[in-house]
């Protein structure tokens, strides 16, 4: 089904999905769907950036926001192109791919989900028959392919408030391989003016997790409320890469922002 309006969308039924990029839903078989709702013809804009920050279209590929041109006080953005590459997509599949199915399917290797979390994004989401809700991206995605998202609910955008664009901000990233997905990946941001820091961590825990600080914290510090978030309930282990090691990891990284956002 191609609805070009809202009121176009179907009622939802059991076997229905939401077709973005397709990316991941086209790659294997899928024998429980009968039907497909494209949402690229609904028209949505990809990029609207204003004073109140960005908005991006949940089928905004990409490749979009890679290339996209931010306005010249926003630093932040500078994570839009590492984390797109971060996908390890080629750019086949970036041309293709799109922010929103990238959070839909909510892989703990999501680098959409660290961006979104790490700027503290807010997801815009449509209700069946009508209407919309907003949720913050650090509560989008509930555990490893799982979302926040009640039966019919589409993801229709999220929003990147001005104020996080405004933060300077550095990633860092592990893999096993040079080009495998991410082991963990991490974002810190620190806000110039008040001196508050955030650290977000994806891929090496089930959800992402975003630990906010009032002030740059020393390093046995951040060591110490990191270990504690941490636990083998939130860690996530799978072939690349042994919990153990991607918590070693999620420390050293940490580390790593901290001492470059204190530069």
């Amino acid at each position: 089904m191609r609805p070009g309006r809202r009121a176009a969308l179907p009622d939802p039924q059991p076997g229905d999905a939401f077709l973005a990029g397709g990316t991941w839903l086209f790659s294997e078989p899928q024998p429980g769907l009968r039907r497909l709702v494209d949402l690229p013809s609904l028209g949505w804009t990809s990029l609207s950036a204003g004073a109140e920050g960005l908005e991006i279209g949940a089928t905004c590929r990409l490749a979009e926001l890679e290339t996209f041109e931010p306005r010249a006080e926003w630093a932040a953005a500078a994570l839009f192109g590492p984390c797109c590459n971060a996908l390890w997509g080629s750019f086949k599949i970036r041309n293709v791919a799109t922010v929103g199915g990238n959070l839909c399917l909510a892989l703990p290797a999501a680098p959409m989900a660290a961006l979104a979390v790490a700027l503290q994004g807010v997801c815009v989401i449509w209700m069946p028959g009508g209407g919309e809700r907003r949720l913050q991206a650090r509560d989008f995605i509930t555990g490893a392919g799982e979302t926040a998202l009640r039966a019919g609910e589409i993801l229709r955008a999220v929003h990147l408030p001005a104020a996080a664009l405004r933060r300077r901000a550095v990633l860092r990233q592990a893999s096993l391989t040079c080009h495998g997905r991410s082991a963990a990946l991490l974002i810190g941001t620190l806000d110039a003016a008040e001196g508050s820091m955030s650290l977000t961590v994806t891929a090496s825990v089930r959800r992402p997790l975003r630990l906010d600080f009032p002030s740059l914290p020393d390093a046995d510090g951040l060591q110490a409320a990191l270990s504690g978030m941490l636990d083998p309930d939130r860690l996530h282990d799978d072939l690349h890469g042994a919990a153990d090691w991607k918590r070693l990891m999620t420390l050293r990284l940490a580390e790593a922002i901290r001492r470059e956002l204190a530069a």
